[in-house]
């Protein structure tokens, strides 16, 4: 029950998927096709947009992340906006300039500093996909976090008079140099405040975001796709034909 309750309980199919995945085993009776026309493989189905399920794999790594920085920071913010830009220039031509930016994750006194505000972006990316195939683990890392800096760092050093740090994730499981670190400091600040050992917060910390990939990764390979689905104002249409004709009022 507690592992249900906590998140960490898979069904038999999903506990197979998982083994594949761990060990690069094709997962059994995967369909052929997918629906956008390209042939379903896992490296596929970790970057298909259909079904939004890379956009749910991020937001839950955000949400969570959000969550546990609660239990110790003060004025936790959900896709923060930043200051519009006026006059201002970067350095980098990456850099992003646009007026109603956001970043994933904002939170206060994380870094100790009561004045300063610590910004988070989370890139989940595919190790497999063909652009990392002759890189190491440790310089897609790399790659990925440097491209999020050069795109927001300046922007909230200068203008926020913040920190910025990018969470940069595999789908397999595995974080950055950053992200490791960063993770360390909430474990550490969670560990002081519920008086728990250091090394048991860390682990239930990395528990959670290693099963949260996880899931996602198995709703990838296993989420429906369907070419039927495409998404219509038809309920409003239908509600607000239903009432007009029913004469139905507030």
């Amino acid at each position: 029950f507690l592992l249900s309750e906590d998140g960490y309980a898979l069904h038999k199919g999903a506990f197979r998927d998982a083994l594949c995945l761990r060990y690069g085993w094709p997962p059994p009776l995967l369909p052929s096709h997918c629906v956008c026309g390209h042939n379903f493989t896992v490296e596929h189905a970790m970057s298909c947009l259909n079904g939004g399920f890379p956009s749910i794999r991020h937001n839950e790594i955000r949400d969570l992340t959000a969550k546990v920085l609660t239990e110790t920071c003060h004025n936790v913010g959900i896709e923060p906006p930043l200051q519009p830009i006026s006059d201002e220039h970067f350095r980098h031509k990456t850099a992003n300039s646009e007026n109603g930016a956001r970043l994933d994750i904002a939170a206060d006194n994380f870094w100790g500093n009561d004045r300063q505000r610590a910004f988070f972006d989370i890139r989940v990316f595919n190790p497999h996909a063909p652009s990392y195939r002759n890189k190491s683990p440790m310089q897609c890392y790399k790659i990925n976090e440097q491209e999020k800096k050069r795109a927001y760092e300046e922007r909230v050093r200068e203008i926020e008079h913040g920190s910025f740090a990018p969470l940069v994730f595999s789908i397999s499981g595995g974080m950055g140099p950053i992200a490791t670190t960063v993770y360390k400091r909430m474990a550490s600040l969670i560990a002081e405040k519920q008086n728990h050992p250091y090394s048991s917060t860390l682990f239930w910390l990395r528990c959670k975001l290693s099963f949260s990939l996880l899931r996602s990764a198995v709703m990838c390979i296993r989420g429906s796709r369907s070419s039927y689905h495409r998404p219509t104002n038809m309920f409003n249409e239908a509600i607000d034909l239903s009432c007009s004709e029913s004469r139905i009022s507030n």
